[in-house]
């Protein structure tokens, strides 16, 4: 192909990304709701998650579960358990596991009939005591329906794709998005808004090596918009984007937490956030079931920029 043809086809992809996204934010549901963020170990994220799933009806989506105080609150509840094919731990609630070995069913969330909680935090006493995590309580019953559809297609047995999001934003005095993979696309919806930063990207990530979400970073760094982030080192292979970043002149520093630094995070413009159980890579894009939430919040963009800032430091 002729390399001027192909440089307008790359502008043109650009642009139309940048359109459309612009026509999906205009384009939402409003509804009264609430929003809590906690960040693990400083915050006892068991207790927050205990406190969620000990009374009535929740349906549940965990990668890993082994704190003995979150089993015996669902215990306690009526619940229902998804979890992936590689945890055969028994209990005594309804369960089921995704049999197959490709992807993993990696969501960390429960659902009850108006009210989420998610975000990268596995209920372990690693997760909870020593990693760096984020849990987000969500008050939307509009929300809660996108879980719940996605929670019965796992119980189903349909893992690895199903529908699409049915309401894909969401303003509950802010606006939320909320997307699940690999069937909503998740990283084409990130690279739609880091293609948008006009100050700033800062990024968390445990596992980073999907080449679009790169290449955005360094397309926004010679944009002169401003890009730094932090790497954990135990999620570094010789697929990770870090040599890649560094080369293109991308600050970045790796985490020195003992335990793990298992963010999924962005932070764009200091206003919008993006976070949930989606590591930016392939397999977190196409094969995993995972979900994210893209949050147009100043007060919340503030929260996770003070994580970051002290896990940076």
């Amino acid at each position: 192909m002729n390399k001027k043809i192909y440089l307008i086809l790359i502008v043109l992809i650009f642009i139309t990304g940048c359109v459309l996204n612009e026509v999906k934010i205009d384009s939402y549901a409003v509804e009264e709701g609430d929003i809590n963020v906690y960040f693990c170990p400083d915050d006892n994220c068991s207790s927050i998650l205990v406190d969620f799933v000990d009374s009535g009806s929740v349906d549940c989506a965990f990668y890993d579960l082994e704190l003995d105080e979150v089993i015996e609150a669902l215990n306690r509840s009526n619940v229902r358990l998804v979890m992936d094919h590689s945890n055969y731990i028994e209990f005594n609630f309804s369960r089921k596991n995704k049999e197959s070995t490709w992807g993993l069913m990696h969501n960390k969330f429960c659902v009850k009939s108006d009210k989420v909680i998610t975000g990268s935090f596995n209920p372990t006493y690693n997760g909870n005591y020593k990693n760096n995590n984020n849990l987000i309580v969500i008050q939307s019953k509009l929300l809660a329906d996108n879980y719940k559809r996605e929670f019965e297609e796992m119980w189903n047995g349909k893992f690895g794709g199903g529908d699409k999001v049915g309401t894909p934003v969401v303003d509950i005095g802010f606006k939320i998005e909320n997307y699940f993979c690999p069937e909503d696309d998740c990283a084409l919806e990130i690279v739609n808004e880091l293609n948008n930063a006009k100050e700033s990207i800062y990024f968390m990530t445990f596992s980073f090596t999907h080449d679009n979400i790169a290449n955005a970073l360094v397309l926004a760094h010679n944009n002169s918009v401003e890009v730094k982030g932090i790497f954990e080192k135990s999620g570094v292979s010789k697929y990770s984007k870090h040599d890649f970043l560094e080369f293109q002149g991308i600050n970045y520093t790796f985490d020195s937490n003992k335990g793990k630094m298992h963010h999924k995070v962005f932070i764009i413009d200091e206003k919008i956030v993006i976070t949930g159980s989606m590591n930016p890579s392939g397999s977190g894009d196409e094969r995993n079931d995972e979900n994210i939430l893209i949050i147009h919040s100043e007060e919340i963009a503030s929260l996770f920029l003070n994580e970051f800032e002290k896990i940076y430091k």
